[in-house]
């Protein structure tokens, strides 16, 4: 027997959670990534989690084309936030890498995330907090991970955040 509340609920999670996303995370115009298009910025996000990464494996990763991530690179090396590499192996093959400048530009913007959600979470009662918590967190678990896929290597896809 399925859960007669579920349709609904489903459709308020639909509406709030990206609701909730943008009046706390939605870009400032003290955001060092004010300019950055999301696209680049989840390129930047991935090196910096994850480290060097060649284009085919991030455009695996990102479940992008090649040649979207060649442009975005491009893009990103142009303006000093990555870096290409020549590879270990084979130096046909070339990696990304997150400049420090790119790194620079991450840390500060979540260092204004982090004081962002500082200042909602203030307005909530400790205990309330921790409901909150705990219940993205096992919302996050059911999902099966960053947007409720699997990675192409078949792992547990990562929360992204930035």
């Amino acid at each position: 027997m399925t859960d007669a509340l579920l349709p609904k609920q489903a459709e308020e999670l639909t509406e709030l959670l990206p609701r909730v996303m943008r009046a706390i995370f939605t870009l400032d115009t003290n955001d060092p990534a004010i300019n950055l298009p999301v696209a680049q910025l989840r390129v930047c996000n991935t090196l910096h989690e994850e480290g060097a990464r060649t284009i085919s494996v991030l455009a695996r990763e990102l479940q992008i084309t090649v040649s979207a991530v060649t442009q975005l690179a491009d893009r990103l090396e142009s303006a000093g936030m990555v870096q290409r590499l020549a590879g270990k192996e084979d130096r046909r093959t070339r990696s990304l890498r997150l400049t420090a400048r790119g790194a620079d530009m991450l840390r500060a913007r979540r260092r204004g995330r982090v004081r962002r959600a500082m200042e909602v979470l203030g307005e909530l009662a400790p205990t309330d907090r921790a409901r909150v918590l705990g219940s993205l967190l096992a919302l996050l678990a059911a999902s099966g991970g960053a947007f409720g896929r699997r990675s192409p290597e078949g792992s547990q896809a990562g929360l992204r955040g930035g």
